[in-house]
């Protein structure tokens, strides 16, 4: 299947300025194309994730992505998307952003077949002169207001230095159209209007026979009308230090039956027979919930690698089952992370004492009661001796002493 015949399959196109003909040059040959994401924190999201999907699927087409950072554009901050100004970060912070965002994207992309830039190379040598003289002059002030990015800020004020930011990013456009030999820029449905300014100064630059291309990708939205990628603990970060692989993993494992497939389609490379198989399964046997399983072992895979995958189902597992003994003190920490916890000391109590003192029992009536009926599993194990004592140092490195009553209630408490 060609490249954009997937890409309409999966449902991922939204806009393109010549779809035949883009279609036809990636048929005949392998082209570059770019994407850009502005440093503007030091990890992306999953809704970030999106267009690089598809440049990842161009990859793997065999065409050539060419990746900016932006750390010219995030000095002036994109007003895509927003109501309101940017506040702009310091250098220090923006060239800290870009050492981050450069490794997610190695890791990603892989060393071959794949270009990363950083916008600042080029844009920082423009003199205030040579941008008036050389674009701002090639740049219709009525075509700049009518921009859906710019007319959509008019009524709440727009800076000057935001509303230059489509003349930076068609230069960007046009600088890797002559250095990197990128015809087509990919971008979210908001970037529209930027994608389509840099094409026409690539033809009034180049000549209007100069086969450049735009392309973006739906907002997505799930089922209930609600924005994706967002909870109610905030956004799902690709930084497992902001958002742990296990908590990843769940993320994807709990989507609605009504997206899971959708979400197969633009976040999996699995085969159109392997998704509709999938969707058959959805229909007829929801319960099981295979898709979801699938969707979160690819895209955890994808982004943290295998063993990240492994670590989150033995997680679920342990926790299903309240077999936690074996995690190790890494995987605790990941699994228990946004569950009750306490700080605790390492010296040993007496089990009703210390359940009591530490919070996870309301009394110690009520300690006994719960320990004396079977209630209680220390670190996995059953206990029903009201004389049994908690020892601290006995697992997980001496780090956490896992604490279940009932069937789903868990307390994490951290050794001090």
């Amino acid at each position: 299947m060609n490249i954009i015949d997937d890409l309409q399959w999966r449902g991922a196109i939204n806009q393109t300025t010549d779809l035949d003909a883009l279609k036809e040059l990636t048929e005949k040959d392998k082209i570059a194309l770019y994407c850009g994401t502005d440093p503007t924190g030091d990890s992306l999201h999953i809704g970030h994730l999106i267009p690089f999907m598809i440049l990842k699927r161009f990859q793997l087409a065999g065409h050539h992505p060419v990746i900016i950072i932006g750390g010219g554009t995030g000095a002036i901050g994109d007003p895509s998307g927003r109501k309101s100004e940017r506040t702009l970060q310091t250098m220090d912070q923006v060239h800290h952003n870009e050492e981050a965002l450069t490794a997610q994207m190695k890791k990603l992309f892989g060393t071959e077949n794949f270009t990363i830039v950083n916008n600042y190379d080029w844009l920082s040598q423009i003199s205030l002169l040579d941008f008036l003289r050389d674009y701002g002059k090639l740049f219709n002030i009525n075509t700049m207001l009518n921009k859906e990015v710019v007319a959509s800020r008019l009524d709440a004020g727009i800076s000057f230095t935001e509303f230059t930011y489509q003349i930076l990013q068609s230069v960007d456009f046009l600088h890797l159209y002559r250095h990197n030999d990128v015809q087509l820029q990919i971008g979210g449905s908001d970037q529209w209007g930027n994608i389509t300014a840099g094409i026409d100064l690539i033809h009034k630059v180049e000549g209007p026979d100069a086969k450049v291309y735009g392309l973006t990708i739906p907002l997505m939205l799930k089922a209930d009308g609600t924005k994706f990628g967002k909870t109610a603990g905030g956004a799902i970060w690709l930084d497992p230090e902001k958002t742990s692989p296990y908590e990843f993993y769940q993320f994807w494992i709990n989507q609605d039956d009504r997206d899971v497939i959708k979400y197969l389609k633009y976040f999996t490379f699995l085969s159109k027979e392997e998704i509709d198989d999938l969707a058959e399964k959805v229909e007829k046997e929801p319960w099981k919930r295979e898709a979801q399983r699938r969707l979160a072992e690819e895209v955890t895979k994808f982004v943290h690698g295998e063993k990240a995958v492994e670590e989150a189902q033995r997680i679920s597992k342990a926790l299903f089952s309240g077999d936690v003994a074996d995690l190790s003190a890494a995987e605790i920490e990941q699994g228990f992370k946004n569950m009750p916890s306490v700080d605790v000391d390492d010296k040993k109590e007496n089990i009703v004492v210390w359940l009591t003192d530490n919070g996870m029992e309301p009394s110690r009536r009520q300690a006994r009661q719960d320990v004396s009926n079977g209630a209680i599993r220390i670190n996995g194990e059953k206990v029903t001796d009201v004389e049994a004592e908690v020892d601290p140092s006995t697992h997980f490195d001496g780090k956490f002493v896992i604490v279940r009553r009932g069937k789903k209630h868990y307390f994490l408490a951290r050794v001090k």
